[in-house]
């Protein structure tokens, strides 16, 4: 979400004079991310990133922006939405997006399926009728109302020119997918012992211009009901299907038809819509057999791995499936070991090592962010969360320095901050994820290798990485870590920024044997002259590189949930509680940050962390905590919340003893567990847990969808394949003196027959995927269909 501008006005005197907005991202209506609120300005710049994996089915992805309200409800300014079948067409550039007006009769979601059929009735006078049968059969993916679900109701009307007969279901309780089976009938054609007083007002209506009509609507009992959506379907349609059953989308009212508006401005986004057709796994088998094959091939440039990163050297996001392949199946260490011996025999200096954008370093950079996300958490959250919050003044740049600031005092505090977050770095060794040391101590052993002579270059092999790649990076840009849940304000960010560059010099070994009088910064020679009188180099290189520790730290967040607990006095106790895990125990609070908690969990006696059925309390997003006494259910705020909770907590709780094979999806009420009926309150489950593979890594990896990702970019590079396969035949064939084709230089072609035959493999496999999707997709689906 990056920028509006021209925000156009809304309600109330001199509003848009003193704008602060806000924007929203939306799945349908159900609100996941925000932005931070920008103050004062009707061209906002709110630069803020926003990843997530989509849980659910969904038919729009909605932008939304308010004005802050301090006194009354934030209100709408404008909003864009993209339908899915429409994101594929911005995918991965910018545009500006014209606002529209948030209008509550447009704002639709949900399906309704129906079944209508014309009858031939014989009327009182002998003539020929006809009936109309319409049964609403139900409707699926209703929207959420205040965060519940919806108390659904529908109407069911035949209109026309000069007729609208209206019916109503019963309102369904507590439910986004109500079953209605309902049906109604209606006459197309009276008899001629109607009454002028009836509703027809000619004798025989023409069946071009009648309608069926359906309308959802919630249920508001003392309030004005709240339009959810409507579909109309010609009742011509009905003349050649003796049975016409079909869902349609529900459609805003009149279609969503309105006269233009005022201008609201316009919101510039850029999205990155990524969708797969996952095969079954079998279909898989042979491709992820290849490349998990790679860490063996000599030499490794033949590799299917290393071809892969090869052909798409421009593509950084390529590199990501094969990593996170590799570390599910515990190839990772061996694989890296090799590209980077790779990389090092073509490296002539032993201060550029491992500082270029290599297929090495992006699979190690890669590895770091999945492997490594707790270990930050851990380690630089604490006092990033200080800076952010304190804020003290540490700008020693002149040119930038406000008025009123004293840069002394300013590089003061900039050195005890670079002092806090140094000093967490030099004593989180024993905090270093396993996979991560085994990597480390592996570059260090081919570093020595590579250049003997140089005692060094074992330290600058590990911090090209973690100093320059991993904590600076971290440290610059938090909202990227998950380190803070929104992009610093400008002051932060730049300190944050000489922080990052102090470290960053802090980690490249190469400087320490330049003289201090070679900083162009002059702050930096005063910090490295301190820096030198306490030893600290020698205290990261005694501490840090030296004895890395195999053990791993559970992460420690804190983030607002509407988390409830089941109680004595029944399933509706349900009120709203701060939920806090850390690696040592799981609470609830009744206020956020306050310590004293409500009820305390410790993590090691968590059995397990599943879904929970939406039939067991009529509400959306759940999940239960399974634990030694009754479990805790929770309702997180969205779909993307209760996924994220899951993960989190199945981190935190892989390594468990006497976790359970199964579990209970619904609720145990009335004397027995609704969803397999076992009326006793200690019955096993009745579904499998989800799996806990790989605990030591803590993490879940699909590998169908991953290969699958592998698949689709070797498709989308066919002719780099086939160019580099002609590069091989021309190598492997031609005898004379070998020289340098343009060609060849594009390509890593060290064994020209190994390379051909991995290739060759390659082809085959992607031609028989190609044609297991094109089988898929001959059978499209037909419209109407779920």
């Amino acid at each position: 979400c990056r920028e509006a501008k021209n925000l156009g006005p809304v309600s109330g005197p001199n509003r848009q004079r003193d704008l602060c907005t806000f924007c929203t991202i939306s799945l349908d209506q159900e609100e996941v991310f925000r932005t931070k609120v920008f103050d004062k300005s009707v061209s906002p710049f709110y630069g803020e990133d926003f990843y997530f994996e989509i849980p659910r089915p969904f038919q729009c992805l909605s932008f939304y922006v308010y004005a802050k309200s301090v006194f009354q409800r934030d209100l709408p300014v404008g909003k864009v939405s993209i339908r899915k079948d429409d994101l594929c067409k911005y995918s991965g550039k910018e545009h500006w997006f014209s606002l529209h007006p948030v209008d509550p009769n447009s704002e639709v979601q949900g399906k309704v399926h129906l079944e209508m059929r014309l009858n031939e009735v014989i009327t009182e006078n002998g003539s020929l009728g006809q009936h109309l049968v319409v049964r609403i059969i139900e409707c699926k993916e209703l929207p959420l109302i205040s965060g519940q679900n919806c108390d659904p109701y529908a109407t069911v009307s035949l209109v026309g020119p000069a007729r609208s007969d209206q019916k109503k279901t019963k309102v369904k309780k507590k439910t986004s997918n109500p079953q209605f089976e309902e049906t109604f009938f209606f006459e197309v054609t009276r008899s001629s012992s109607y009454s002028k007083k009836s509703h027809f007002q000619v004798e025989e209506e023409d069946i071009e211009k009648l309608e069926i009509k359906v309308d959802l609507w919630n249920n508001e009992n003392l309030a004005q009901d709240v339009f959810l959506g409507e579909t109309r379907v010609p009742v011509k349609i009905l003349r050649n299907d003796h049975i016409h059953k079909a869902w349609y989308l529900l459609q805003p009212k009149g279609n969503g038809s309105k006269s233009k508006s005022d201008d609201l401005g316009s919101l510039r986004l850029k999205l990155t819509y990524i969708e797969d057709t996952v095969l079954p796994s079998a279909c898989y088998t042979p491709l992820c057999n290849l490349l998990l094959k790679s860490p063996d091939v000599k030499p490794i440039s033949a590799s299917a791995a290393h071809i892969l990163g090869d052909i798409c050297r421009e593509r950084y996001e390529a590199v990501l499936p094969m990593v996170r392949l590799l570390l599910h199946h515990n190839r990772f260490v061996p694989f890296v070991s090799a590209v980077a011996a790779l990389e090092l025999d073509n490296t002539q200096e032993a201060n550029t090592i491992f500082r270029g954008n290599s297929l090495a370093t992006r699979c190690i950079d890669d590895m770091m962010k999945i492997v490594g996300k707790n270990y930050l958490a851990v380690t630089l959250k604490p006092v990033i969360d200080e800076i952010c919050d304190s804020n003290k003044a540490c700008e020693i740049d002149p040119n930038k320095l406000k008025e009123g600031d004293n840069v002394e005092v300013n590089k003061e505090n900039l050195q005890v901050y670079v002092q806090k977050v140094f000093s967490s770095i030099t004593q989180s060794s024993s905090s270093c994820p396993p996979l991560m040391c085994d990597v480390f101590r592996s570059l260090r052993h081919l570093a020595c290798k590579r250049f003997p002579g140089d005692p060094h270059v074992q330290y600058s092999a590990v911090s090209s990485f973690v100093f320059l790649r991993f904590f600076a990076v971290a440290v610059l840009s938090p909202h990227s870590f998950q380190l803070r849940s929104h992009h610093p304000d400008p002051e932060i960010s730049r300190t944050l920024t000489l922080i990052s560059k102090t470290i960053q010099t802090l980690g490249s070994w190469g400087s320490l044997s330049k003289k201090l009088s070679s900083f162009k910064e002059t702050y930096m020679y005063d910090f490295f002259k301190s820096f030198q009188e306490d030893k600290c180099i020698e205290k990261v290189k005694k501490v840090f590189f030296n004895t890395l520790k195999d053990s791993c730290v559970c992460p420690d967040r804190e983030v607002q949930k509407r988390a409830q607990g089941r109680k004595r006095l029944g399933k509706r106790n349900f009120k709203k509680r701060w939920l806090r895990v850390t690696n040592r125990e799981l609470s609830y609070h009744k206020h956020k940050g306050e310590n004293k908690a409500l009820c305390t969990i410790s993590v090691k006696n968590i059995q397990a962390v599943e879904k929970l059925d939406e039939s067991a309390f009529n509400r959306k997003n759940m999940f239960q905590v399974v634990h030694s006494e009754k479990p805790l259910y929770v309702q997180a705020g969205n779909c993307v919340e209760a996924s994220e909770w899951l993960e989190v907590l199945g981190q935190v709780t892989r390594c468990n003893e006497g976790r359970l094979a199964t579990f209970h999806p619904s609720n145990y009420t009335s004397g027995s567990w609704q969803c397999c009926k076992s009326q006793s309150n200690s019955a096993p489950g009745c579904k499998p847990c989800t799996t806990t593979m790989l605990a030591n890594l803590q993490l879940d990896i699909d590998c169908d969808r991953e290969t699958e990702r592998i698949f689709s970019f070797l498709s989308s590079n066919d002719t780099k394949l086939q160019n580099m396969e002609d590069a091989c035949a021309s190598m492997a064939v031609y005898q004379g003196p070998q020289r340098e084709q343009e060609e060849y230089s594009k390509f890593t072609i060290q064994e020209p027959k190994e390379t051909f035959q991995t290739l060759k493999q390659l082809r085959n496999i992607m031609e028989e995927l190609q044609r297991q999707h094109n089988i898929r997709n001959d059978t499209a689906a037909q419209y109407g269909s779920l």
